[in-house]
């Protein structure tokens, strides 16, 4: 299973976050959202297809998130999780961790907002910049 989530930057990208990464529907960003690396999204975790939020709900689930922005792609890999809720109107946030909400699309992820090339977030500061997410689900 595939999607893509269109978003755009903002010149308050840090994207330094060390344990989780996030695209929003939200159009505004404060510096305290470290994690944020897109905002405008098309859709929170709430507007997933229904097949994707499935596939994402089982615990064998292998999840990839592919981030295009700049010219440039970067790679997040994970799990899904039994406990998703994929719920939030707004907010899609892939965790290092195994902590679930309904803003959680994928946990035990290898990367975090921080390990995003600086080019890219460059790039993301950039407010008429336009980005992908892609999110690819895989069975065990």
């Amino acid at each position: 299973m595939r999607f893509e989530v269109g978003f755009g930057g903002h010149g308050n990208v840090l994207s330094t976050h060390k344990k989780t990464i996030e695209i929003t529907r939200e159009r505004h960003l404060t510096m305290r959202g470290d994690c944020i690396v897109g905002v405008g999204a098309q859709c929170g975790c709430a507007g997933l297809p229904e097949g994707l939020k499935a596939g994402l709900r089982r615990r064998d689930s292998r999840v990839r998130l592919l981030i295009r922005a700049g010219g440039m792609e970067f790679e997040v890999n994970g799990r899904g999780h039994e406990g998703l809720t994929l719920e939030h109107p707004d907010d899609i946030v892939a965790r290092k961790s195994g902590f679930v909400c309904p803003r959680t699309l994928a946990v035990m992820c290898d990367k975090a907002s921080d390990d995003m090339p600086r080019g890219m977030v460059r790039a993301l500061q950039d407010p008429s910049s336009r980005g992908t997410l892609t999110i690819e689900v895989y069975g065990a």
